[in-house]
């Protein structure tokens, strides 16, 4: 029989510890988010719904997003046991640099339409995670704040060709002066795709104001503050910003982009240069051949063409024809640190999140960021540790089992030759 007794009050003091309260807005709605989902969905709560699915969203169907997601959730994992992994290491080299984790932050446009912040918050949390950060062509921060923002860190530049060549390639080399030590050439957008969500929103640049929009502001009244209190959007190459972002896009990029803008660029940008969008075997090969320092296994987030081919599907396969040669590193899709694993282990150098850094700077700004940085890499060690790996370089393709959601189906077989009339009678007569 259990014996019974009144608590002590000293003893109670010591099974009763309440929890200080956190007063600061900001860092309590960031405690509670432990993965990015949940980060995800406080931006949802925090940003109108214009400039969230303008994130969130993709191209059509949103079929090429929904499906890169469930790939890497389409995975098994294989530990080794009695193999301590007590001591983690998540560093790495990329591109002639180091990294203290395996992914960057990937380029996103009109950033800072999703929180006043944008890419300086951006570029500052890589700065102080030692991962790189990267530009983009449309990003609302010129490339020298960039610069301002990660003196001392690695700073990339996201290049889209444009009609005008003559602003691609200015930018190209102010970038270059500006100490940005890679350039990261995108080639899946020679126009804009389908985003669906953004037309049926009336999504545009700069936010036109509708009945709608004002309704779903009045929940929201801090972003619109902060939007109407900030600088102006500055473009780092759009001399215009009226329009849908559809408009803008086509406006801008030039359909004709070929293997000669390549060699040009090649000859004006003097650091390491990468292909971003390829999205299959014999386009890899062939820009390995042309010597580029890497390639991106991407479909641009799901926001061109849908139904494109998934980027870590194809990871394996382009290991194998073309690892050893050159830096092949993967987006679209990674939401958890053991996306980031999986990646690794399947032969990428290095993955880039998008979305998850915009969730979390629509969440909480640059201490949004911070918070999408720290869940990935605290996801990232404790898959390593529990797989039984202490470096990434430990991580090998048996750690991973890609699992089959989606075969391809057989060619059908050759059809064969019409019956005639004369053949089919024959037929009858002898049944």
């Amino acid at each position: 029989m259990v014996q019974r007794q009144l608590p002590k009050p000293a003893e109670l003091l010591e099974l009763m510890q309440f929890k200080k309260p956190e007063l600061n807005p900001t860092r309590r709605r960031l405690e509670g988010a432990l993965t990015i989902y949940d980060l995800q969905r406080i931006a949802k709560r925090r940003t109108p719904k214009a400039a969230y699915d303008y994130t969130d969203g993709a191209a059509e169907g949103e079929l090429s997003l929904a499906r890169a997601r469930q790939a890497f959730e389409d995975i098994e994992f294989h530990p080794d046991v009695l193999r301590p992994a007590e001591h983690v290491d998540t560093s790495t080299e990329v591109l002639g640099g180091p990294s203290a984790l395996p992914f960057g932050i990937a380029p996103t446009g009109f950033t800072r339409l999703m929180q006043t912040e944008g890419e300086t918050a951006g570029a500052g949390a890589a700065g102080a995670a030692g991962i790189p950060f990267t530009l983009s062509t449309l990003g609302t921060t010129s490339i020298e704040d960039v610069k301002a923002a990660n003196p001392a860190g690695r700073n990339w530049f996201q290049l889209y060709v444009m009609r005008d060549r003559d602003i691609s390639y200015g930018l190209v080399r102010r970038a270059a002066e500006a100490g940005f030590d890679t350039l990261m050439f995108t080639v899946d957008t020679p126009i804009a795709g389908a985003r669906l969500r953004d037309k049926r929103n009336g999504f545009s640049i700069p936010p036109q104001l509708t009945v709608g929009t004002i309704l779903n502001a009045i929940p929201r009244p801090w972003w619109w503050v902060d939007f109407l209190t900030t600088p102006k959007l500055e473009f780092a190459s759009l001399s215009t910003t009226g329009g849908t972002v559809g408009e803008l896009l086509n406006a801008a990029m030039d359909p004709t982009i070929s293997y000669e803008d390549l060699e040009i660029i090649r000859q004006i940008w003097p650091g390491k240069i990468v292909i971003k969008g390829v999205q299959n075997v014999a386009d890899s090969k062939k820009l390995i051949d042309l010597g580029v320092d890497g390639i991106v296994l991407s479909n641009h987030g799901g926001r061109q063409l849908d139904r494109a081919p998934v980027p870590f599907h194809l990871l394996p396969q382009v290991v194998r024809e073309v690892g050893k040669d050159a830096t092949i590193m993967v987006d679209t899709g990674i939401m958890n640190g053991a996306d980031i694993v999986a990646s690794i282990a399947l032969g990428a150098k290095f993955t880039l999140i998008g979305r998850a850094y915009l969730y979390g700077l629509m969440a909480g700004g640059r201490a949004g960021v911070d918070k999408t940085i720290d869940i990935l890499r605290t996801e990232l060690t404790r898959t390593m540790a529990l797989l039984g790996v202490s470096s990434l370089e430990e991580l090998e393709p048996r750690h991973v089992t890609q699992l089959q959601r989606m075969t391809p189906i057989a060619a059908p077989a050759a059809r064969t030759a019409p019956r005639t009339r004369s053949t089919a009678s024959k037929a009858g007569a002898k049944a």
